[in-house]
């Protein structure tokens, strides 16, 4: 559902949000989380993952093409 830009701009912002809780029990490294985001249709989700643990970056076209920040003019 995501560029690879956009999951990577989600993580590094759900990062801020959950460091700028202060929570005592946060780890002082990258905090690991994973959400999984719904969309509108069955064929339509994404996972997001903290970016630390993004080991395999499969790029899907589809996803990428969706980024309208990266059309041809």
């Amino acid at each position: 559902m995501f560029s690879m830009l956009q999951k990577r701009e989600i993580a590094d912002k759900i990062q801020i949000i959950l460091r700028e809780t202060n929570h005592p029990e946060l780890p002082q490294h990258e905090i690991q989380f994973h959400i999984h985001v719904m969309g509108a249709t069955n064929m339509s989700w994404a996972d997001i993952k903290n970016n630390g643990a993004v080991l395999n970056l499969s790029v899907n076209a589809h996803n990428e093409k969706q980024d309208k920040r990266f059309e041809a003019n």
